[in-house]
């Protein structure tokens, strides 16, 4: 993409918070020590919370501590040079003001919210009102972007008063992995996937998204939205879109965003018949995660909740590519394990050559991608299993793996935050791994017609214990269609 200007300031709204301590500060630092920061770019932290600058950079020193193995003592030295903080309540023109000393000599300032949506637009409005925000300004949003379709289209709204489409970076950490980027680059930088990348060849497609956490003190943001508005809507579709997205004419941001929001477009709408015959809601109940007994859902809220935690889905993409393809999508709270993983099965081979011996033998190729907690591409293969046999060729599967930890392990070696990615395109302005209006939008527009058919049916969450892979019901769901999750 074309050169545009860096970045000549950072400001981190929601400096106190959660977000900004495990993950923005420390990827800034990182990035520090590695050289991508601009020289001479500042860092400003902001919150309510009336903190001096001394005491804000001594808590992220504290921070850092607790993150990085070791801290060179002249990078630190470097890194806290940039540190400022600022108190203000940003959502007043007056507060938003008070950012204005610490910004001078900016041009290009970088507002990142690490804030609840419900405050984006009175935020930017603050910025604009107070001329703390101008045309050279960038402006990073954490999901989610609304509630729903209305509500999204709202913030949106707000945001394209102020800023122009090409200002605004809406965030989605999932994109900023390795791994998801590797998948870009295992489709379309090698020819023997592509031919073989559609309903011809593919038998179907499993997406997982298994957290071992509860909801525990979040249950008033979860409690509103729940798992299909918290997950699904967003890094579900988004790896969604990059296994089934036709191949973009470049790298360019637009290019490969087009054809994200074609396969958003292309999804079959949900029905009230669809509600019962393919999606499972879920809600944990009390059970044992590592070892350790975990408490329902409704005793970490404390009352009774009809909100789901765990969703699965089979989901249809209407195009030529993948007309017939069945998408296996599930996620949820308190499952046995954490994982992210995306399964691309292979048909079996049209005829078995190798006798009855070897028949039950031979399995179809299958690609795994692991993004957490260990980032790996497997390709499963068969083999002739080595040795003597009697009565013909005996077949055994085996894995070539793509792991990114064996192969780059080492001295010094480091699995990167995915901020890191994501910070540093914001500052270089690379929108390439970001999500445009018209994509989140579409995605909205999709999940909501899931809600509004779980209405329709009157499907409530079924109980399933802790540590368990969901209720019933999800394993039911997959057979259905004659498949198993890959557990």
């Amino acid at each position: 993409m074309p050169d545009t200007p860096q970045s000549d300031a950072i400001v981190l709204f929601g400096a106190t918070g959660d977000l900004s301590r495990r993950m923005l500060l420390p990827s800034l630092f990182f990035l520090d020590v590695d050289g991508f920061l601009p020289p001479g770019v500042r860092i400003v932290g902001t919150a309510r919370g009336e903190l001096t600058r001394e005491a804000f950079v001594e808590t992220v020193r504290r921070v850092l501590d607790e993150r990085a193995e070791e801290i060179d003592e002249a990078a630190w030295t470097r890194f806290a040079a940039r540190l400022d903080y600022v108190g203000a309540d940003a959502t007043t023109p007056e507060g938003a003001a008070l950012l204005k000393p610490a910004l001078e000599g900016a041009e290009r300032p970088l507002f990142f919210l690490a804030i609840s949506p419900s405050l984006y637009g009175r935020v930017c409005e603050a910025l604009h009102t107070a001329g703390v925000a101008g045309e050279g300004s960038r402006i990073v949003l954490e999901k989610p972007i609304g509630r729903d379709l209305g509500t999204s289209r709202e913030i949106n709204a707000a945001l394209s008063d102020i800023f122009d489409e090409s200002q605004i970076f809406r965030i989605d950490h999932y994109l900023g992995k390795e791994t998801v980027q590797n998948l870009i680059a295992l489709r379309f930088a090698n020819t023997l996937f592509e031919p073989l990348w559609n309903s011809l060849s593919i038998d179907h497609v499993q997406i997982t998204v298994a957290e071992t956490e509860g909801v525990g003190a979040r249950w008033p943001y979860y409690d509103e939205y729940g798992a299909l508005r918290d997950m699904l809507q967003n890094h579900m579709l988004q790896l969604l879109c990059l296994v089934a997205m036709e191949p973009p004419a470049d790298m360019e941001p637009d290019s490969v965003r087009n054809e994200k929001v074609k396969v958003l477009r292309s999804l079959r709408p949900f029905t009230r018949a669809d509600a019962a015959d393919k999606s499972v809601r879920g809600q944990y109940g009390a059970g044992v995660v590592a070892g350790r007994e975990a408490a329902a859902y409704e005793a970490e809220r404390g009352q009774k909740s009809g909100v789901e935690t765990f969703v699965a889905l089979r989901v249809d993409i209407d195009n030529w590519r993948w007309a017939g393809v069945p998408f296996f999508l599930r996620t949820g709270k308190r499952m046995p394990e954490k994982r992210t993983q995306i399964v691309v099965q292979f048909k079996p081979v049209p005829h078995s050559i190798f006798g009855q011996a070897s028949t039950h033998d031979l399995v179809a190729n299958r690609l795994v991608i692991d993004l957490q907690p260990d980032e790996d591409i497997n390709l499963t293969l068969m083999n002739k299993a080595p040795g003597l046999t009697k009565g013909g060729m005996r077949l055994q599967s085996m894995p070539l793996s793509l792991s990114l930890l064996r192969t780059y392990e080492g001295p010094g070696a480091r699995r990167r935050i995915a901020y890191e990615r994501l910070l540093l395109d914001v500052i270089h302005g690379d929108a390439t791994l970001f999500v445009r209006r018209d994509e989140v939008e579409a995605a909205w527009a999709w999940v909501d017609g899931v809600a509004d058919a779980w209405a329709e049916a009157g499907l409530q969450p079924r109980p399933y214990a802790a540590g368990s892979w969901g209720p019933p019901g999800a394993f039911a769901l997959i057979e259905r269609f004659g498949r198993d999750w890959r557990d």
